[in-house]
């Protein structure tokens, strides 16, 4: 069990697994110490180790996995998940379907980047105007035109405009 106040893990026996090191996969590990672990009535249980000595591993970004897991439950959040076929999976399939990116005709990551970009750039621009003109052109009935914004948060355009065109040049093929 992890204790985040002291940054250890507990073993069963109620006695702290320090901090070693940090290996280059980003798991920290934590090793007890041999003295306390030889006399151990539950040894058997935490290690086979020879050197009588327990090694917990734990990823630097378990605390937020954690949290996530923790968030994905909340009914908010369900709801929200359950909308997400209806926005996100719908703009990637109207990328696929009509706007021609099951396949491209570039090579190369710094082409096809680019390619990508000014796809979903003009996809947000078409999107804009259809909110813009909904804004401005009310429906029949009077009210709005949208049938999910008055339930659902707005979610904001796919690229920000800072990533849309940067300095480097395309590598040519």
């Amino acid at each position: 069990m992890y204790d985040e106040y002291f940054d250890d893990v507990i073993c069963p026996e109620y006695r702290a697994l320090h901090y070693s090191t940090t290996n280059r996969e980003g798991y920290r590990e934590y090793k007890s110490r041999a003295y306390l672990c030889k006399s151990c009535p539950t040894r058997g249980i935490c290690t086979e180790s020879s050197r009588c000595e327990k090694t917990v591993m734990r990823h630097i970004w378990q605390d937020y996995v954690e949290m996530a897991e923790h968030v994905r439950y909340m009914p908010v959040y369900k709801e929200l998940y359950r909308l997400r076929k209806e926005k996100i999976e719908r703009v990637f399939a109207d990328a696929k379907e009509k706007h021609g990116m099951r396949y491209t005709q570039y090579r190369g990551l710094a082409q096809v980047t680019n390619w990508v970009k000014l796809k979903f750039a003009a996809m947000n621009l078409k999107k804009l105007a259809t909110w813009k003109w909904n804004d401005r052109h009310p429906a029949p009935d009077g009210g709005k035109r949208s049938r999910l914004r008055e339930n659902t948060p707005d979610i904001s355009l796919l690229f920000p405009p800072v990533f849309l065109f940067s300095n480097r040049k395309p590598a040519l093929a």
